[in-house]
């Protein structure tokens, strides 16, 4: 592997688990944000009751995404307003090697292993040490951010938030976001990958409508990567809060398996492998995150 494609694994890795868009925005701004997009999640395009946002100002990227979920606010709580839990999510995702959480000094911090979508040793992965914030927990809203200062080949300032209130019929309206910056080794390397295997990568968001036999233009560059990971993040918390239902011993399986049906219905932006590797892939990921936290 050349070192151009070293740089952009460890980057793109890095920009997959960085996160979170702007600040949260609080109860009601979270419920009036979900009553103003009622339309586009009733009929969203993509299938889902979900709105992707993304924004690339200067050296930073953002990406946000508003869904409801169907799974009990309590629930949902209940996971993501814990670190640990929270490991369980992002291992989902292909370029998490390794996530632990950590307690020093009373202070919480999630340890992440990130690099290339194929089996890798954490040890060749690169570190990112996010920072847990103590949470808003109550019981019409959830708040949690996580913070990461520095990063990999010149990116810095990773922020991850989730925040969400109770919808009526046992559901929960999320807002997930993520952003990072950039300097100039990791600009060149996304733009290395932009320039060859990620030339035909499309993110989510409809650049160009469909007019007459011309099918829709969806965004790209820089903006594509930060969707399709905003995307895959999505997906992880939906597959975990599935598989909560499942038995214990079958919760494992249930979420690798829904993940990666998820992942399937949108190939062009998140085919990365195929359902075998990443099977074998996670599980033994999973086994040996579980001997780590034991």
């Amino acid at each position: 592997m050349s070192w151009r494609r070293l740089v952009l694994s460890a980057v793109l890795g890095s920009a997959a688990v960085a996160a979170s868009a702007g600040p949260s925005i609080g109860p009601g701004a979270l419920r009036q944000r979900h009553a103003t997009l009622a339309p586009q999640l009733a009929a969203n395009p993509l299938g889902l009751p979900l709105q992707m946002q993304s924004s690339e100002a200067g050296n930073r990227l953002e990406g946000d995404v508003y869904a409801v979920l169907e799974h009990p606010f309590a629930d949902v709580s209940a996971a993501l307003g814990d670190p640990a839990r929270w490991c369980d999510v992002l291992i989902l995702h292909l370029n998490t090697k390794q996530c632990s959480r950590v307690t020093d000094g009373g202070r919480n911090r999630i340890d992440v292993r990130v690099g290339k979508k194929v089996e890798q040793s954490p040890q060749n992965a690169t570190l990112l040490s996010f920072a847990w914030q103590p949470p808003t927990v109550r019981q019409d809203y959830l708040d949690v951010e996580m913070r990461a200062p520095d990063g990999p080949y010149d990116t810095r300032d990773y922020q991850l938030m989730a925040e969400a209130v109770p919808l009526e019929g046992g559901r929960t309206f999320l807002h997930m976001g993520y952003s990072f910056a950039y300097g100039g080794a990791s600009n060149m390397a996304m733009q290395v990958y932009l320039a060859t295997v990620g030339r035909d990568k499309v993110g989510f968001t409809v650049a160009q409508p469909a007019r007459g036999s011309q099918q829709a233009e969806y965004v790209g560059g820089m903006r594509g990567v930060v969707e399709r990971n905003t995307m895959r993040y999505y997906l992880a918390i939906q597959a975990y809060m599935g598989s909560l239902s499942a038995p214990p011993a079958q919760q494992l399986d249930k979420r690798l398996q829904a993940w990666f049906d998820a992942t399937e219905k949108y190939p062009r932006q998140l085919r990365e492998v195929d359902r075998d590797a990443y099977l074998r892939m996670k599980r033994s990921e999973y086994q040996r995150q579980r001997l780590l936290a034991s």
